[in-house]
This record gives structure tokens, sequence and C-alpha cells, in this order.
């Protein structure tokens, strides 16, 4: 293999750990949703955490793979317009996505406050932190910048 295919590779791996942390995310925004008592919301706290390590990892090994490919490859040129698209749909893919998580964590905050104080019973604000229209809305976004990365890549539009 070249080192222009082990570049892709790794873009292209990093690619799939970013989509898959945010299906996972999308996955404990549905779960969360129903939880109104703070054990069953503290208790997928490590799968976001795990979410959150591994759509770091995913972010920052496609941008760097992907802007070291496209300075690597003759074909492609990081100021393509398809690129710097591309470039652009992951700043904004990342910075709401990353504020979607921070609405999230506001849920498991309090189920944390609720466990420490001692109570296990259902909770009308975790609910409604659970259910943050504004965490729904950022998530949303992210997913769609996302979806328009990977359109994007395929069909590489004006190379």
């Amino acid at each position: 293999m070249s080192f222009d295919q082990w570049l892709l590779a790794f873009h292209l791996l990093s690619a799939f750990a970013f989509v898959g942390a945010a299906v996972l995310f999308t996955i404990l925004i549905v779960a969360v949703r129903k939880m109104d008592t703070p054990g069953p919301t503290v208790a997928l706290a490590p799968v976001g955490l795990l979410g959150n390590v591994v759509v770091g990892i995913g972010s920052l090994g496609t941008i760097v793979f992907g802007v070291w490919l496209a300075i690597s490859e003759d074909r492609w040129q990081v100021w393509d317009g398809w690129v710097i698209a591309a470039i652009v749909l992951w700043a904004i893919g990342s910075g709401i996505g990353a504020r979607a998580g921070k609405e999230y964590e506001h849920g498991l905050h309090r189920a944390r406050e609720l466990q420490a104080s001692g109570q296990t019973g259902p909770d009308e604000e975790l609910l409604a932190l659970n259910r943050t229209s504004r965490g729904l809305l950022f998530h949303t976004i992210s997913s769609i910048a996302m979806i328009l990365i990977l359109i994007d890549m395929i069909w590489k539009p004006g190379a």
C-alpha cells in the first residue's frame, strides 16, 4: 500500500468512528427522552463518555487525515470547492454537536444531584432536561451537516 492509500484508510476509519458516535448519540437521545428517574440516567453516563471519546477521535482523525490527503494527492487540492465545503461542514457539525452534548449534560448533572440527595423517584425537572429541545435541535443540525459531508465526499461536486 502506498502512503496515500494509508492516509485514505485512516481518513475512512476516522469517518466511520465519527458517524458511529453520532449514531450512538442518537440512540442515547431516544433512550433518555423517557427517563425521569436518576438511576437510569446516570447508568447511561459511561456510554455517553465512550461516545465522547469516539467522536473526538473520529472528528480529529477525519479532518487531519482528510486535509493531509488533499495535500498529498496530486488530483485534489485543499482549496477545491468540495474540500472547503467539507471542512466548513465539519466545523459546523463538530461545533454544534458539542453544544448538543452540553445540553444533554444538564440532565446528567441533575440526575447526579438527585442521587446525591437520596432521591430515586421520578422528577419532572430531570425529565424536562432529558427532553431538551435545544439539544435535539443541535444534534439534528449536526447530523444533517454530517450527512452533507458524506454526500460531498462521495460525489465530490466540482472535482
